[in-house]
């Protein structure tokens, strides 16, 4: 090896100082073996990317307590993006390591986004990639108090050649922080911060993510202000005055015929009381909405049935005292549901005999409660009376006799069934059934959805227009429009009597898995697998409110009957209650497992609402009961079976049935009120009906 001090001397003797000085000045950052030395940490390669993040991180957690909560929404965006900055730079090797070094940290809240990350190891698969793309083309919006934002720039800037100048890189370039001044900002108030720093478990902020928004609205602007939310018309419809003289005159004949007992109001006070609060409410005009069929005869008597039902319901104003209303549930349970098929022994030589068995993948009932419909992943679906009576067959030809049966198999799609919706119905005391369910809609993988008469038992229309599989279908609440969610990131509202769809709603990043409508039907909603609820208006398809904060993917969607709040949860246990017109998030609700909440449905006075999912309970709800809108409760264990858990009850490492093994514990929010864990069976669907009673069904795995 050549002594650089050597040839240095050489140089000088000989007289060739330019050449010495440039020797000498490359020199200086060279070790003894010739490998140059870094100075700066940015100048390592992709090495640099790891020590920057994990000198990030230890600042943070060592942070004051005030500020962590804040300043630990910028490690996810830093994590990701220069994990995409390694893969990008062809540094394999760095981005595995430095992506198995840190993403524990991240496994509560991202989990979905970690699993597709791990797929990405070189700058081709960069390109190709979904959440690739979704986060290089936008910038990813987090929200700092000034405070914070000071204290970060001053860490970062003394720390510059320890890492801290390839933070600032990635904080300029990728992402869109905004401050805010404490006294401005209502979440940036020192109580607000103060409960925040408490929290065990962080969640997303309203207006965190790509590529991040105003809360609420739907603009994404990065300078749009909070003067972007467009005024929503919530109220609900009123009555034409042809309509409201029939009901009122029908109303009148039945007070007639049977008086109201002493202290009950009349229906046609009732009637007028709800006709007032409605005339209250700012209420969309007829422009403003999807236009209606004329009225029928059915449309007349499901009015005078809903009157009739909201006076007699059985009241719930929501919990008093600490105390909440007596909420009792009645549950369906299917069994024989678990397995796909059996083999038989064989009966013969070469030959065997194969046993489908029914595996139900949704469920719902019927408006008028006398039906229950399950669809299936055998591409059929089946219809039971709910009372276990007999079902009129389809009629027969030549004035034979139609045929009865305990149940009815819907055939057609040609893939598994992932929604079923009945038409809205109503009970009725009419010996003639003029309010019950006729229709039924489903969707399925074949990227369909198909209308079945409930009189003639089959299927009537087929609308396709989706270019994968439909996971959601509903029914409007007046019928005659239906809207549908599909794998192609799109919502599409259709009418029965057209073949192809009316709106399109365009705006998600991935499937568009839940929908429903808004109570007086000029608005819908659509949740995501991108975790983003969207709110849309219906005559044009504009998005008006966008919601985000789910830390998983959305997997129910339900909107109070007074058309003020909307319910939407998640595969992470979560429920989030959003008041529409501000576009705030009111409060998170946690009690649930993990694995997702399917259905949630809401009390007629909008008070108290109802849960079912995956770890088998069925879970009531305070509304009104604030819990600080941070989802922190208290640590309790899972029911077991046949056990009643009590949101007020001091509950602790509660053990399955049998003394077995402990279940996983779950945090449970002090605004549950009770919860009604099954023994084995995942909770499909629940339902308050018109008189506040609780229905749900679910599937029995043994």
């Amino acid at each position: 090896m050549v002594d650089p001090v050597a040839v240095l001397e050489y140089l000088s003797k000989k007289g060739y100082n330019k050449t010495e000085a440039t020797l000498r000045m490359e020199s200086a950052n060279v070790d003894v073996d010739g490998k140059p030395i870094h100075t700066r940490i940015e100048q390592s390669g992709g090495a640099k990317y790891g020590k920057a993040f994990e000198l990030f991180k230890n600042w943070i957690e060592e942070n004051l307590e005030i500020y962590k909560p804040d300043l630990r929404r910028l490690l996810w965006p830093v994590f990701v993006y220069s994990f995409l900055d390694l893969v990008s730079e062809y540094y394999p090797q760095h981005a595995k390591t430095f992506f198995n070094g840190f993403r524990d940290v991240f496994e509560n809240e991202h989990e979905g986004d970690l699993r597709a990350l791990h797929a990405l190891s070189l700058p081709e698969h960069i390109a190709t990639s979904e959440i690739a793309n979704i986060y290089n083309g936008a910038r990813y919006r987090v929200r700092l108090s000034q405070t914070a934002f000071y204290n970060l720039i001053q860490f970062l800037e003394s720390k510059e050649k320890e890492g801290g100048a390839v933070i600032v890189n990635i904080i300029q370039t990728r992402l869109n922080v905004v401050t805010v001044e404490r006294i401005a900002d209502d979440q940036s108030t020192l109580a607000k911060l103060l409960s925040r720093a408490r929290q065990v478990e962080d969640f997303p902020a309203e207006d965190e993510g790509i590529p991040g928004h105003n809360p609420g609205s739907a603009n994404t602007d990065r300078n749009a202000g909070s003067a972007v939310l467009t005024k929503l018309k919530l109220g609900q419809t009123i009555l034409d005055a042809e309509g409201r003289q029939d009901v009122m005159g029908d109303l009148e004949d039945e007070d007639k015929a049977n008086p109201p007992a002493p202290g009950e109001p009349s229906l046609v006070e009732a009637f007028e009381q709800r006709i007032k609060r409605e005339e209250s409410e700012e209420v969309p005009g007829r422009t403003e909405m999807p236009p209606r069929p004329p009225s029928l005869a059915r449309d007349v008597a499901m009015e005078i049935q809903k009157v009739k039902d909201n006076r007699d319901r059985f009241q719930i104003p929501g919990r008093t005292g600490g105390v909440g209303p007596a909420v009792s549930v009645t549950m369906f349970t299917f069994h024989n549901t678990n397995d796909r098929y059996e083999i038989i022994e064989p009966l013969a030589r070469g030959i065997v005999l194969i046993l489908f068995i029914l595996s139900i993948t949704c469920l719902d009932f019927s408006g008028d409660y006398l039906l229950i419909a399950a669809g299936t992943d055998m591409h059929y679906i089946r219809v039971w009376s709910i009372d276990g009576s007999q079902l009129p067959g389809p009629p027969q030809p030549d004035g034979q006799e139609a045929q009865s049966s305990a149940s009815h198999r819907l055939i057609g799609h040609s893939g598994p069934v992932y929604a079923v919706s009945f038409a809205p119905a109503s009970t009725s005391s009419d010996l003639q059934h003029i309010t019950k369910c006729k229709y039924l809609l489903s969707s399925s993988a074949d990227r369909s959805v198909r209308l079945w008469s409930l009189e003639a038992w089959g299927c009537l229309v087929v609308y396709r227009g989706h270019d994968g599989p439909v996971w959601d279908v509903t029914w409007g609440p007046f019928g005659h429009y239906f809207l549908t969610g599909s794998y192609d990131k799109t919502a599409r509202l259709w009418s029965t009597d057209r073949v192809d769809y009316l709106r399109l709603f365009v705006g998600h990043d991935r499937d568009v898995d839940h929908v429903c409508f808004h109570p007086n039907s000029a608005y819908v909603f659509t949740g995501s697998s991108d975790k983003v609820v969207r709110m849309w208006l219906v005559t044009n398809g504009y998005p008006v409110r966008m919601f985000t904060g789910h830390a998983g993917n959305i997997t129910a969607l339900a909107c109070s009957p007074d058309g003020k709040i909307l319910a939407s949860a998640d595969d992470a246990g979560t429920i989030i209650l959003w008041d529409l017109a501000p576009g705030k998030l009111l409060k998170r609700m946690r009690g649930h497992g993990k694995g997702g909440i399917w259905s949630l449905s809401w009390s007629v006075e909008s008070t108290v609402i109802v849960s079912g999912g995956t770890d088998g309970t069925v879970r009531v709800w305070d509304v009104q009961l604030a819990n600080d809108a941070s989802g922190q409760g208290k640590v309790i264990g899972e029911g077991g079976a046949g056990q009643k858990i009590d949101g007020a009850a001091q509950v602790s490492n509660v053990s399955a049935a049998g003394g077995k093994k402990k279940t996983k514990e779950v945090v449970v929010t002090s605004d549950q009120i009770s919860a009604f864990p099954t023994k084995k069976s995942p909770v499909y669907k629940v339902m308050f009906t018109q008189q506040n009673l609780v229905i749900a069904g679910g599937a029995y795995l043994p």
